[in-house]
């Protein structure tokens, strides 16, 4: 099984988020919703590859959900649940035009 499949496969069991991913969220200027963060998850593509995150394998994925602007997230799959590491809204000033890669500094 793919990285995205087991990420789709514990998102149906369950999505628990940090609190730092709560904290990117809720901030002022960002306000991404449960619904988006769902959309990224099931209908966005992996990015990045972390396989030797501290917290277990994870990656960056990122999508255009229905609000139509870009939206990334950090997850890592486990047995039973997906964990939402962290969520937010790309700025061009780090990420190229098509938001799927870095600017180089």
């Amino acid at each position: 099984m793919n990285l995205v499949d087991q990420i789709r496969r514990a998102a149906t069991k369950r999505i628990i988020y940090t609190a730092h991913a709560v904290d990117e969220m809720n901030a002022e200027d960002e306000l991404i919703s449960v619904e988006e963060v769902r959309q990224v998850v099931f209908n966005g593509e992996i990015i990045e590859d972390y396989p030797e995150d501290k917290r277990g394998h994870s990656c960056l994925m990122f999508a255009m959900p229905d609000t139509k602007r870009p939206v990334h997230i950090v997850c890592a799959p486990k047995e039973e649940y997906l964990a939402i590491i962290t969520a937010y809204i790309p700025s061009l000033e780090k990420w190229q035009e098509d938001f799927k890669k870095r600017r180089k500094k």
